[in-house]
């Protein structure tokens, strides 16, 4: 009772405290309390919802809580627009109305009484008002709405999700009207608090009777009244059923040729329906069909006229569809009766007298067979019979009495399905126009002798005798009969003429006759022709001819063979001869120039000769030019105008240098000058180069056209890129010359030495690798890097890259930084790249070892007590390697051993030997793992050393070896005496450094003057010297113009990565000159001194340092060749002008 007592005195004391609240008058004589109590309500969203309150509480203040959250004594609420006290409050009527329901009203409400003097607070249960939120939309996949195509049989997934919703609804498949069992579902947060959506799926096999029905979802909830749904259209694919072929009449495949057969296939069902074909012996001969979707049926007509041919054959109709398994078919055979389809007569009809002529009578199978029976005329002839009168015939030429015809009729006979009957017949000249006839049933064919002779006489009527030029002279030429036909033609001294044919005559012996005319326009060319009729058989091959020969008057006309054009060369003579035909002969001859008329009697530099010709001499520029001639006789006059050229010597004016083309492919080297005249074979070209090289231009083609001449190069080579000459000569000296440079594009082409390139570092993570790889190719080229097949990944920080180009030489070094056995003992794939194509080789690192054995052992020079050697070095294991020699003497026993000095040097002078002997000598190669061993038979030679009276021996050339440190030009003479005492402590060995000395100075002048020559020669052939540098130190990659001459192999021992790349970066003065066709190595020698990657300092300097070519210069050298300019300004300037002075005061100046 204490706690009621407290209780009551808190609200009254809450009632007390609240400021604004409504004072509600209350009878004070009611009991205080609830006389209507709120309860749990659930609406749907956008529903109104009243909870309702009443009570008993005189002078109390009443409201609502949310959630806790009191709404205030206010009946508007004004914190709530949609929230309003309703009822009468004087009766205590509080009830909390809310329109339109959202999720945000799901919550706890109570009703509350202030305390007031009548009594304490009072406070209602709590009751919660549920929102129920419908799902708005079902998200159906396959899109809701849509058509799907499915096949049936085959299991499908179908997933449908609902909407947000409150609560979660359930979703439920309707196949065909039937529900889906099986379904998953998962309920899951909606995108608000107290939301959920369901999401559902279903395996749906399809069938052929779900074609065209609805999928739907269907989605209930508490919230809906009726649930909402999606749906899709189901198009299922199913085959259709065999096709059926309806034959017209009872007995099916018999048919009769020239039949039109209609056959008509069915296919029922099937979607989509069925695609129908006919087929004849396996082959499409119809592919129309039709459809009639309302009775899913398919249908193919099949219209053909039977043929013969067509016995035995099988139509069959073909029925498929986009989902059949198979092609489903249904075929019949044909029964084909027909009659013979044609009847031939074979042989040559038209023969000449007394001939045999065989008549052969062919024809096809029939069903049923039917006779073959020959005929002539009307009748028929019999096998029996061998002398058969034709009585039906009237013979009106006078012939004489003709002998009976002889015929031999040939029985029947087979050949597969033809039938033939053969006829020999013995013609005679009544036969002409005989006409034979072979039947078979209701079919026949008929042929018609012809019996030849040779045509007769000719003879040409003319209708005029006195002819004039522009007369119309009529000549008509007869022929009497000929059989065949003959052609009657007409030419004029050889010209064939149009004639016209005159009527046909009746001929005896039913043979032709013909005449033909012709209408000539006479001019005077026609003088002294004869105009030839000729009748000519083509079968005979006789041709009989008559001629009519043309006398025709005209006045003096110029011949074909005028010259109208007269060449002459400045300060030469000309002549300006006269070709004149007239009927009768000219009287005079008149010359004029530029309108003045030269005189008759001759002038200072011309004369008119006899004959009418007019001479020139000390011709001039001003001469040239057109030249007219006047003529007469008793009929006329008549003018020539002849032309007078004078010539000069050609002026080269265009010539392209360089000229590219690309390796395989055509080009034009185009020369044009200024010349007259022009000539065609005024252009000749040559290859310019040293001695020995092939010069020859019989694979390229020349051309010319006008005032250009070509060097077309077919498929063109690498050998034949340098430089080429114009040479222009019309005969007018001086010839023109000028210099073009050919420059040949080509694929990359790596260097593939043999055997497998090797390259040995220690696989400890500290050791480093650089690998070699160079390739020659137009233009550069691009190196990428594989290892065992992989692309190398440069962006790697152990490896780093270098490229090197200098002309058609690439090059490009692959460092390894911390080499790893594990990861890094690999074959590596170097490739080469330009736009003409790639070319590759492989490098294989490998872990050190002993060396290789070294190969090309030979002997140099030789003396009575000394042999030079030289050799190229074996793969060296990784490590240092030297050389030493084993050598004996064959007649003493026991080997003597000498150690090379300096260990890499590759040639040596072995002393202290005997003349006169024999000797066998060994070379070792050894690192600090072992050495090569004797196995090897390359790497020992046998020798004789020559006796005192012999001379000693040289070689041809010059060993290479490396260059002294100081100047060549040093003296030997005070450095041998600066070191006299130790030449007599150790004589052999201060013979050998002599010998050393001069060798590697005689290496130094020789190799330098080939290179400067091969410098100057290279910038002359394959100019392409497109040098550049590029570097990214990100990608640790470099580019750089140069060119090299790095062994295949090398040691890693002194390598460092900070050091420039020496052999690189030396200019290569010999450029493409080695480069060869087949073989596109670098001199062997070259080779044998570059050891190592790095070469010690100075090693090469004043070698490559005495030719140095710059990688951008494209000049041609000066002390080779002329500039271009100036050898056409000299070849222009060698025509000097004629200077006036030069010529008799009394012939200057012009003719007129």
């Amino acid at each position: 009772m204490a706690l009621s007592t407290h209780f009551k005195a808190a609200l009254l004391l809450l009632g007390l405290l609240m400021t604004g609240l409504t004072q509600v008058p209350i009878l004070a004589s009611a009991p205080r309390g609830f006389w209507a109590l709120p309860e749990n309500l659930t609406v749907v969203e956008g529903a109104v919802a009243e909870l309702r309150c009443g009570v008993r509480a005189p002078g109390s203040v009443v409201q609502w809580a949310k959630d806790g959250l009191l709404l205030g004594p206010d009946p508007r609420i004004p914190s709530f627009p949609r929230y309003r006290l309703e009822g009468d409050p004087a009766k205590g009527e509080f009830h909390l109305h809310i329109e339109a329901c959202d999720l945000s009203d799901d919550a706890e409400y109570e009703c509350q009484v202030g305390r007031s003097e009548t009594g304490p607070e009072l406070v209602s249960p709590r009751v919660i008002l549920s929102i129920l939120v419908p799902p708005k939309v079902l998200q159906l996949t396959p899109e809701a709405g849509s058509t799907v195509t499915w096949v049936a049989g085959q299991e499908y997934t179908v997933s449908c999700v609902s909407g947000d919703a409150k609560p979660a609804p359930d979703i439920t498949f309707l196949l065909s009207g039937q529900t889906i069992s099986g379904i998953s579902a998962n309920v899951n947060e909606g995108s608000q608090q107290k939301l959920f959506t369901t999401e559902a799926t279903a395996r749906v096999t399809p069938q052929s009777s779900d074609n065209g029905q609805l999928l739907v979802c269907e989605g209930s909830s508490p919230a809906l009244d009726t649930p909402i749904k999606a749906s899709f259209t189901m198009n299922v694919l199913f085959p259709p059923g065999p096709p059926v072929i309806e034959w017209p009449g009872l007995d099916e495949g018999q048919v009769r040729a020239g039949q039109s057969l209609e056959l008509l296939c069915t296919a029922r069902g099937g979607n989509p329906l069925a695609t129908l074909q006919w087929l004849k012996n396996g082959q499409p001969v119809s592919t129309a069909w039709g459809t009639e979707h309302a009775q899913a049926v398919a249908r193919s007509l099949l219209v053909m006229i039977v043929r013969p041919e067509d016995h035995g054959a099988r139509l069959s109709c073909e029925a498929y569809n986009s989902v059949s398994s198979g092609i489903q078919e249904r075929g019949v055979t044909l029964q084909v009766t027909f009659p013979p389809n044609a009847i031939t007569i074979l042989g040559s009809a038209s023969q000449s007298e007394n001939k045999n002529v065989t008549l052969s009578c062919i024809t096809k199978s029939s069903r049923p067979r039917v006779l073959l029976r020959w005929w002539l005329g009307w009748r028929q002839l019999q096998p029996s019979e061998e002398t058969v009168m034709d009585d039906s015939r009237t013979v009106t030429e006078p012939r004489p009495p003709q002998e009976p015809r002889r015929v031999q009729l040939g029985s029947v006979e087979k050949s597969g399905s033809i039938f033939s009957r053969e006829l020999v017949l013995i013609t005679g000249p009544s036969d002409n126009q005989a006409k034979f006839t072979c039947k078979a049933g209701q079919l026949s064919a008929s042929t018609q002798l012809v019996v030849q002779f040779p045509p007769t006489n000719v003879t040409i009527l003319a209708n005029a005798s006195t002819l004039r030029p522009g007369d119309a002279l009529n000549l008509t030429c007869v022929s009497v009969s000929s059989n065949p036909p003959v052609n009657l033609s007409w030419d004029k001294e050889g010209e064939r003429l149009e004639g016209v044919a005159a009527q046909p005559r009746r001929a005896p012996f039913k043979g032709s006759a013909a005449a033909r005319s012709v209408l000539l326009r006479l001019s005077s060319r026609d003088h002294g022709h004869r105009v030839t009729c000729s009748a000519h058989s083509t079968e005979l091959r006789e041709t009989v001819s008559a001629f009519y020969r043309l006398n025709v008057l005209y006045p003096p006309e110029f011949l074909g063979e005028q010259v109208l054009v007269v060449t002459a060369v400045e300060q030469g003579e000309a002549l300006l001869p006269v070709s004149v035909s007239a009927n009768p002969a000219p009287e005079a001859f008149n010359w004029t120039f530029r309108g003045y008329r030269l005189s008759p009697a001759g002038g200072p530099r011309h004369r008119i000769l006899s004959g009418g010709a007019l001479q020139l001499w000390n011709v001039t520029r001003a001469d040239d030019g057109l030249y007219q001639l006047h003529c007469q006789n008793s009929e006329g006059t008549a003018e020539a105008l002849v032309r007078l050229d004078v010539q000069y010597a050609p002026t080269i004016r265009a010539l392209q240098d360089p000229t590219e083309v690309n390796v395989g492919d055509s080009v034009d080297i185009v020369c044009t000058v200024d010349a007259n005249p022009i000539l065609p074979e005024m252009f000749n070209w040559e290859r310019l180069g040293e001695e020995g090289e092939d010069q020859n231009l019989d694979d390229m083609e020349k051309m010319s056209k006008g005032s250009t001449g070509r060097l077309r190069i077919h498929h063109a080579k690498l050998t034949q890129a340098g430089a080429y000459q114009c040479i222009v000569d019309n005969g007018v000296a001086p010839p023109a010359r000028g210099l073009v440079r050919l420059v040949v594009r080509f694929a990359p082409h790596v260097e593939h030495p043999a055997p497998l390139t090797k390259v040995a570092a220690a696989g400890d993570s500290t050791s480093s690798a650089t690998l070699h790889c160079r390739a020659r190719g137009v233009p550069n080229i691009v190196f990428t890097w594989t290892k065992n097949g992989v692309p190398l990944d440069l962006q790697d920080p152990r490896y780093t890259e270098h490229t090197y180009h200098q002309g058609g030489v690439h090059s490009s070094l692959l460092t390894i930084a911390n080499v790893s056995a594990a990861q890094d003992y690999a074959l590596f794939t170097c490739i080469a790249t330009n736009p003409l194509g790639s070319d590759h080789t492989n490098i294989q690192l490998v872990s050190i070892s002993r060396p290789d054995p070294p190969s090309g052992l030979k002997a140099v020079s030789m003396t009575p007590y000394s042999v030079g050697l030289e050799w190229k070095p074996g793969f060296d294991g990784g490590l240092p390697q030297r050389f030493q020699i084993r050598y004996e003497a064959l007649e003493t026993p026991g080997f003597l051993y000498m150690d090379v000095l300096p260990p890499q040097a590759t040639t040596f002078t072995l002393t202290g030997l005997q003349p006169s002997t024999r000797y066998r000598v060994w070379l070792l190669a050894s690192n600090a793992l072992g050495d090569s061993g004797l196995a090897d038979k390359v790497s020992q030679i046998s020798i004789t050393t020559p006796g005192l009276d012999q001379p000693s021996r040289e070689p041809d050339y010059q060993l290479p070896t490396e260059q002294p440190a100081g100047p060549s030009e040093m003296p030997l003479l005070p450095v041998l005496l600066a070191v006299g005492g130790l030449l007599l402590l150790s004589n052999a060995s201060c013979v050998g450094g002599f010998l050393w000395q001069r060798r590697l100075k005689r290496l130094a002048e020789g190799i330098s003057e080939k290179t400067e020559t091969g410098s100057e020669e290279d910038r002359v052939r394959n100019e392409y010297e497109e040098s550049q540098w590029t570097g990214d130190r990100d990608t640790r990659s470099s580019t750089v113009s140069t060119t090299d001459v790095e062994p295949y192999y090398h040691s890693m021992r002194d390598f460092s990565p900070q050091l420039p790349p020496t052999m690189e970066e030396v200019s290569y003065p010999l450029g493409l000159r080695a480069l060869e066709e087949e073989n596109m190595a670098f001199p062997g020698h070259l080779y044998d001194e570059v050891e190592r990657v790095y070469a010690p300092s100075r090693a090469w300097g004043p070698l490559y340092d005495e030719v140095q070519m710059d990688s951008c210069d494209f000049r041609w050298p000066g002390d080779r060749y002329e500039d271009a300019r100036g050898i056409y300004d000299q070849v222009a300037g060698d025509l000097d002008p004629v200077e006036p002075d030069a010529i008799p005061f009394e012939l200057r100046g012009h003719l007129v």
